[in-house]
């Protein structure tokens, strides 16, 4: 009777543990699950917020691309924060005035994302630099790829830049 009662009492301090690590978890990763970016209801606007890599070599190292975004409104932006959608991916913010901040990557996993607060004035266009490492996934990760980059400012809604390839070996 008492190693029954001992496995009850383990059960529970168990299935406590186990319900507790998942409820963690999700309110984590609600808390760093992107929002839908709602184009242009901020003031960031960029002529071109997809790029396809096309077919890349995982032998041939990192691939990168420049991203011109612009502050298109009459008020300035205050960019918060800069995360990627994978580890694979990082970014760079590079201000016009030549300051380089990063790089940012996907937190939660390693990636560095602080809060920024940097300022775009009216009509300032900045650099988000997107930097995706085919390796990162090992031989498996071979095959379509899509990320994002989330780039947070204070209108509440993130400014969201994408790009895919083909990973080959």
């Amino acid at each position: 009777m008492e190693n029954k009662n001992n496995i009850i009492i383990w059960s529970a301090i168990i299935l406590a543990i186990v319900v507790g690590f998942i409820w963690i978890s999700r309110r984590s990763s609600e808390n760093q699950t992107p929002k839908a970016s709602l184009t242009g209801s901020s003031a960031l606007a960029a002529a071109e917020s997809f790029f396809d890599f096309g077919k890349i070599s995982m032998a041939k190292g990192n691939v990168s691309h420049d991203f011109s975004v612009k502050n298109t409104g009459s008020k300035p932006v205050n960019i918060t924060k800069i995360y990627t959608s994978c580890m694979c991916t990082t970014a760079i913010l590079q201000m016009s005035s030549g300051k380089e901040l990063g790089p940012y990557g996907m937190p939660g996993h390693g990636g560095f994302a602080p809060a920024i607060n940097q300022i775009v004035m009216p009509g300032e266009e900045i650099t988000i630099k997107t930097i995706f490492d085919p390796a990162a996934h090992g031989p498996a990760g071979v095959g379509p790829i899509e990320r994002a980059v989330y780039v947070e400012n204070d209108s509440g809604k993130p400014f969201e830049i994408q790009f895919k390839a083909v990973v080959t070996p």
